[in-house]
This record gives C-alpha cells, structure tokens and sequence, in this order.
C-alpha cells in the first residue's frame, strides 16, 4: 500500500477543530501531528482550507442485492456511498431470498467482497420461524438481528407475540435493530381509505395511513420487550416526536442498553413537501408533520436520539410513479446525506462538530465497531474530505445511483464531497470513483 501525508487539512473529530497533518500507512492512521516531515517516497496532498471528517458509518441501507438489482446492487450503491462520504454501511435483509439462514447471510458478503468499494456488514432477517438460524448469528462478524415488526418493502413481518419473546430474550448479546409500526392499525387505515378512493388514494394520507399511533404502538411494545429481557434495542427511523419520550440521555452511549436512529429524510422533509414530491418521498414509516421533523432534530441534538442514517432504499422511477398503493416506500439518499447535514451546519441548527459525531463516532461506539469512527492513530484510515467553499448542485447526470434519481434533484447544497479515502486508498476524488480497490468487513467487539 502506497504512504499518504494529507497536509494542514481542518480535522473535525471528538468535538473538536484543529489544523494537523495525517500520515497514512498501510491502509492506517500511522500518525496526526501539526507538522509531519516527509519520510521519503509519500503522496502530499495539500488539505488547507478543507474539512478532514471521519468517514461516515451509515447502520440503514437497502442495496437490493440479490434480487432486486434492477434497483440497485452493492456495487452501484456502494460507490453512491463513498461519493458522499460514507465510507461503511450496514445492509438490511429483505433482499430475494430474504437474508434468514446464515448460508444466505454468508453469500451476501461474498458479493460484497467482490464488489463494495465501502466497508460493510449485514444484518441477520428474523422471521416467524427462523430463531434457531438467528442464534446462530457471529456477533463479532455480524452487526445485528433486524426484526420488522411493521411490514415493509419485502415479506418479514415478524407479528407473533411468542417469536418475539422469544428473540428479544435468547438474541442477547446481539443487538437487535427493529423496524416499529404496528401492522393491525395500519390495515384498519388502509381499508378505511381504500372504501373512500379505491387505487386512487392521495399520497398525502400516507401518514395518516402509517399514522403516530401506528409508530407508537409498536415502539413501546419493542421497548417493553428490551426492558423485561435486558436486549441491546436499536429502533431505527423514528418518525414522530410522540416516539421520543421513550428514550432517555441519561447515560453515555456506550452504557445506553436502548438507542434509537433518526434518517435523512424525517429531518429534512415534512408532509407539506408532498404537494411536489409525491411518492418520491414516500418511506416507511412516513415522513410526518413539520412539528414530528423538528422534534426529532431536537432530540439528536438532546442525545435521545443517538444516530443518523439514510434508511437508503432505491427504486426504479417506474416503480415510484405508480398509483399510491403500488408504489414501493423508500428512495435513495447516500450520495448526499452528510452534505443534506452540512446545510443544516451553515443554517446554524446544528455545528459540524455534531454531525460528525452523530454520523460517524456514535454508530461506531452503539455498534461497537473495530477501529473506525473516530480519526486516530492506529485506526482505519476511513475519511471524507470536504470543500466547504465550493457548491454541489443535485442534477440526474452528476447522480451515481443505479436508479438515477434523488428526492434532492435540483438542489444545491453549499458544500461538496473533495475526496474519500477507505482504509488509506483514494476512491473518490474530483467527481469520479477510484476504482481498484475494495471495502472491509467489518467487526465488533462482542461479549458472549
């Protein structure tokens, strides 16, 4: 592997900014010091004026392989990633097959070892019927257990109250990450409406449709089950403000035995952006009102909410264009995640130094994940280079999702991803992927 020095670059790390050189050796941080000498044979980049941030963790994606890969794959999407920032994901598995035995779980990294530039892992799928295959699950290898204990895009719907005692009490010390709407309330819903517009249901009721008491019913069931089993709980995407109040900042994130993950969109949009967004902003659970988006941002900034993601989940433009039932929930958002929080930074809502730490140190330390996260000697060299003083507009051409499209289009956001190094290697630099190299598996410190 090739020795970088990254000079005078502006460091954003551990609630901090300082000016420092990196060495980077063998795929490591070997050194950060304010002036590093040139040990010979060393690629210099000249960083000064330019942010230095962590590589981004993002513990939601949908990368739809195998499968559904007319969507998008691991390799696409994986780019899309680190063209943003994100130098490691973790993957959901309702691909085709679902991801429920750990012969199917095992194949999915061997895709990605194949074809990820970004370093990965991938969650264990629970189903009804599969919790011996789950207890079979490596949690030094493996991130997680991913429960839907609301029906989404795929067939996991995990609805048995026995299976889920059962999970949240044997999973132990797994973390178990839990997609939370009760399933009962929203078909009431969707038959209450459908006797009212048939196909034609206006996609401004889809948050009545996957309504608050929805969210709530089943997020305070997922906790009440984590409390009576001491079960390490993750609820991710949470969507309304009456959610909050069932987690607490009381203790460090590492003591935390119950976390909870805000995304992209529930911080951005709200349900007035659906007049001209439509079903391009149609997600499980639903983008809410402007009163649930501010709440949530409230609560990342409060520490009771401990992560933001993307909830990435591509769909084909076809797909999203149909009729309000048939068009799949989900979009694309990891090639412009950290800049969508690096315009809320230039709106003074939120400081730099906290993206950093909500996007890359806290999805390290809630997954406990080996030496990354954080910029520091003897870690992964994982880092994203930022220009705040150069623009990037969102156009369909500049877009390196396989599906081509981003509920971002048309926006300009006043930063720009410069470069992106995954484990010391440049693979992203000047608008183009660095091909050549590919991403890590990622492992966890794992108590049995």
């Amino acid at each position: 592997m090739s020795t970088t020095i990254l000079r005078s670059g502006t460091i954003i790390n551990e609630g901090k900014q300082f000016v420092a050189d990196i060495l980077i050796k063998d795929g490591k941080i070997e050194k950060i010091d304010s002036s590093i000498s040139n040990q010979g044979k060393v690629t210099e980049i000249d960083l000064k004026g330019k942010y230095v941030l962590p590589g981004c963790i993002d513990d939601q994606v949908h990368f739809r392989e195998p499968g559904l890969t007319h969507k998008g794959n691991i390799g696409t999407e994986s780019r899309a990633a680190v063209a943003g920032g994100i130098t490691s994901f973790m993957e959901m598995p309702n691909t085709v097959p679902n991801a429920l035995t750990q012969e199917l779980l095992e194949d999915k990294y061997q895709i990605a070892a194949q074809t990820s530039i970004a370093n990965y892992s991938f969650f264990m799928g629970a189903s009804n019927d599969n919790i011996e295959e789950v207890l079979k699950t490596d949690g030094k290898r493996v991130c997680g257990v991913k429960i839907f204990m609301g029906s989404s895009t795929g067939n996991m719907l995990v609805d048995r109250e026995k299976t889920l005692e059962d999970l949240f009490a044997k999973v132990p010390p797994l973390l178990i990450a839990t997609h939370c709407e009760d399933e009962q309330t929203i078909r009431t819903n969707i038959e209450k409406y459908r006797a009212i517009y048939g196909e034609e249901v206006p996609i401004e009721l889809h948050p009545i449709i996957r309504s608050e008491e929805a969210c709530y019913l089943s997020s305070s069931l997922a906790v009440r089950l984590a409390k009576k089993f001491n079960t390490r709980l993750h609820i991710l995407h949470i969507s309304t403000a009456k959610e909050i109040e069932l987690f607490d900042n009381h203790l460090p994130l590492e003591q935390k035995m119950i976390t909870a993950e805000a995304c992209i969109h529930h911080m951005w949009f709200s349900d007035e952006d659906y007049k001209t967004k439509g079903n391009f902003i149609k997600w499980n659970p639903a983008v809410k009102k402007a009163s649930d988006r501010d709440a949530i941002f409230q609560a990342v900034l409060d520490n009771k909410i401990d992560v933001i993601a993307t909830d990435h989940a591509p769909h084909t433009l076809e797909e999203k264009e149909q009729s309000y039932f048939k068009a799949p929930s989900g979009g694309p958002l990891v090639q412009h995640a950290l800049l969508a929080m690096l315009e809320k930074v230039k709106q003074g809502k939120i400081s730099i130094e906290r993206v950093v730490e909500k996007m890359a140190h806290a999805p390290a330390v809630l997954f406990r994940i080996e030496d990354r996260g954080y910029i520091r000697e003897g870690y992964q060299a994982d880092l994203v280079i930022v220009d705040p003083s150069a623009s990037c507009e969102v156009t369909k051409e500049s877009l390196l999702y396989k599906c081509k499209w981003s509920p971002f289009e048309g926006t300009t956001f006043s930063h720009s991803i410069d470069s992106t190094y995954v484990n010391g290697q440049l693979v992203y630099a000047n608008g183009k992927i660095i091909e050549g190299t590919n991403g890590q598996r990622l492992s966890f410190r794992h108590e049995c």
